[in-house]
């Protein structure tokens, strides 16, 4: 009997990547294709972060089904609790299921009748993840859920309540992988920087187990939060493995504004903290909410003013996009769409030169980079600091290896280089 072909479509986060990674692992008797037009059933992995996402989702369900009206679509990912019912009651899914049922797509890919099974948010992945197709680095989820409530997010909602995966099964799995060529490890979760907190341990702790796994070259790490960085993961600053590159997010540089999102977070401790790492020579990354409900003229001045004081090198920054069921939703609009947009562009200029400044510096200084990328003769990659290097190599194939330079043209959106 011919076996049936399975596309994932994946949408968000390198989390939902993780745990797409984690569902084609328990498939024993279908075949993943990489093109939703040869496949039998579609499951698409979504994100509900923002409205916008949502509807991202919706459009890409309703152009499948367009296209062929008998096709099997099944809903999974953070949208599943959040439009999951809605959409399975409209008929635009055959299947919903929850974070706690991806385990058993085997099953649930068998279903001969419609199915709604959202699950519940307390569970975690007993899957060792082996292998990542088409990647050069390997996905490390290390916790699900986040304890904090900010007041525009709606994943713990989605996600559930911060909770940690077991150490022996995170490093057995670094040591799969490890073992099967991957020497990047890229730490994942809902929110990382809480790992441990609910087994006596801590993320600093486990980062000191991870790097001293033999194969294992850089761990990144997805993003933290500022108080989370204490004087326990200051002492790891400095080991090899630890890429030169922290993302560490403050969303706001205004305190009444931070007050207003309900973060944790406050201008003075994140500046005196960035100006610690940027001494240690990290490259540094932060999200930025740009107007947020409450993000009056006078607030965003101050927060211009504070932002420049960063030492900033990497943004993810974009405008709010209403969430439906979260706080923020209820506040009054302040900002209208294109002065958002126009802040937005300059927090984005602020950063592109403090990365182009960043890099004048360190001109000459060794750059190891990990191929990821191959075009013709160009390879694209990134360094240990999280910037794009592009090579061209004329005479050997250097795609996905690791390639450390010291001469290179320093360009406006990345190094470059030529190579023997």
């Amino acid at each position: 009997m011919k076996m049936k072909k399975i596309f994932f479509k994946t949408f968000g986060c390198r989390t939902n990547l993780y745990d797409t990674e984690v569902m084609k692992q328990n498939l024993k008797n279908f075949v993943v294709c990489n093109d939703e037009e040869d496949a039998d059933i579609i499951v698409v992995n979504s994100c509900t972060v923002t409205n916008s996402a949502d509807g991202t989702v919706r459009g890409y369900i309703n152009k499948i089904s367009k296209k062929d009206k008998d096709i099997k679509i099944l809903l999974g990912g953070c949208g599943a609790f959040s439009k999951g019912e809605e959409l399975f009651k409209g008929e635009k899914v055959y299947g919903v299921f929850g974070h706690s049922e991806k385990e058993n797509i085997e099953k649930l890919l068998k279903e001969d009748k419609k199915f709604y099974q959202i699950g519940d948010l307390d569970s975690l992945d007993s899957s060792i993840v082996e292998n990542f197709s088409d990647k050069t680095k390997a996905f490390i989820k290390i916790q699900e859920g986040c304890d904090f409530r900010c007041s525009y997010c709606i994943i713990p909602y989605v996600r559930g309540n911060a909770r940690s995966q077991e150490e022996d099964k995170i490093i057995k799995q670094v040591e799969k992988l490890a073992s099967n060529g991957f020497g990047e490890f890229v730490l994942t979760g809902t929110n990382i920087g809480s790992y441990g907190k609910d087994k006596g341990t801590n993320i600093a702790k486990l980062l000191k187990k991870i790097g001293t796994v033999r194969g294992v070259r850089r761990i990144r790490l997805g993003s933290l939060e500022p108080v989370q960085i204490d004087e326990e993961f200051k002492e790891i600053l400095d080991e090899p493995w630890l890429e030169r590159h922290l993302h560490i997010a403050l969303q706001h540089t205004d305190e009444e504004m931070l007050k207003i999102m309900r973060r944790r977070n406050n201008f003075k401790k994140d500046l005196k903290l960035f100006e610690f790492l940027a001494e240690k020579d990290f490259a540094l990354g932060t999200d930025f909410i740009v107007g947020h409900p409450g993000e009056s003229e006078k607030r965003w001045q101050n927060a211009l003013v504070n932002f420049k004081l960063f030492p900033l090198t990497h943004l993810h920054a974009f405008t709010y996009s209403k969430r439906e069921a979260t706080p923020s939703a209820l506040m009054k609009e302040s900002v209208k769409g294109d002065e958002a947009k126009r802040r937005l562009k300059i927090l984005t200029s602020i950063v592109k030169e403090n990365n182009l400044d960043f890099r004048k510096k360190r001109k000459n200084m060794f750059l190891n980079i990990l191929i990821e990328e191959k075009k013709d003769k160009m390879f694209k990659g990134y360094d240990q600091y999280f910037n794009k290097v592009i090579l061209k190599s004329e005479n050997k194939d250097i795609d996905k290896e690791w390639i450390t330079i010291t001469q290179y043209e320093i360009k406006k959106e990345y190094n470059y280089a030529e190579i023997q």
